[in-house]
């Protein structure tokens, strides 16, 4: 009985502990999968962009110094800031369409621009990802993801500060591969931020 009683105490207490930790806190990186598909309107941006669709050399997580930090919370402020927030059916009488913005797009459009930004200003392709997650009112949303040496890292159109993957409060369904930039992979761990988010 002693032992019975010490165990599900111990259980009780281990209970405890996991609860009080967000599962967001355990995870500073995103958990990347098997290949999965890839978005219809990336695959037809990739066939009149294919110099931006293909392998990565540098696959390290970026270092990022203070410097460059104020650079891409610079580059995410002012894109955010100059492109007016419209969806495809609304510019191009369609939805899924893919592109560079130059006075209003969809999020995804942001996200390119973001990149596009930031990988002229010497960020390496592989640590710029396109990434697909789904709002907590199950629409479905783009946004950038920054890999770095100390983890992943949010540039969305919907927030002004560029936040830790896990401080969102979205489930990370898919991003492209850091290999390459025409492929997409899972993400194994991107519902349990959502859970973390909410508690």
């Amino acid at each position: 009985m002693r032992i019975k009683g010490f165990l599900v105490a111990m259980m009780a207490v281990f209970a405890m502990s996991t609860a009080a930790t967000p599962a967001s806190t355990n995870n500073l990186s995103m958990v990347t999968g098997a290949a999965t598909s890839q978005p219809i309107g990336h695959y037809d941006f990739c066939q009149t962009h294919r110099n931006e669709c293909g392998p990565n050399r540098n696959v390290s997580p970026a270092e990022m110094s203070d410097a460059k930090w104020g650079m891409v919370r610079s580059v995410n402020a002012t894109v955010n800031n100059s492109i007016t927030p419209m969806t495809d059916k609304e510019i191009y009488g369609k939805d899924e369409v893919w592109a560079y913005p130059t006075t209003a797009g969809d999020c995804e459009d942001f996200a390119l621009l973001k990149r596009r930004i930031l990988i002229q200003r010497g960020i390496s392709p592989a640590n710029l990802l396109l990434t697909v997650v789904r709002k907590p009112d199950g629409e479905g949303h783009a946004v950038l993801t920054l890999r770095t040496s100390h983890g992943d890292f949010v540039l969305d159109n919907l927030a002004s500060n560029v936040k830790p993957w896990f401080d969102t409060p979205y489930s990370f369904i898919k991003r492209q591969s850091s290999a390459n930039a025409g492929r997409w992979v899972t993400i194994e761990n991107g519902r349990d931020v959502l859970v973390g988010a909410l508690k």
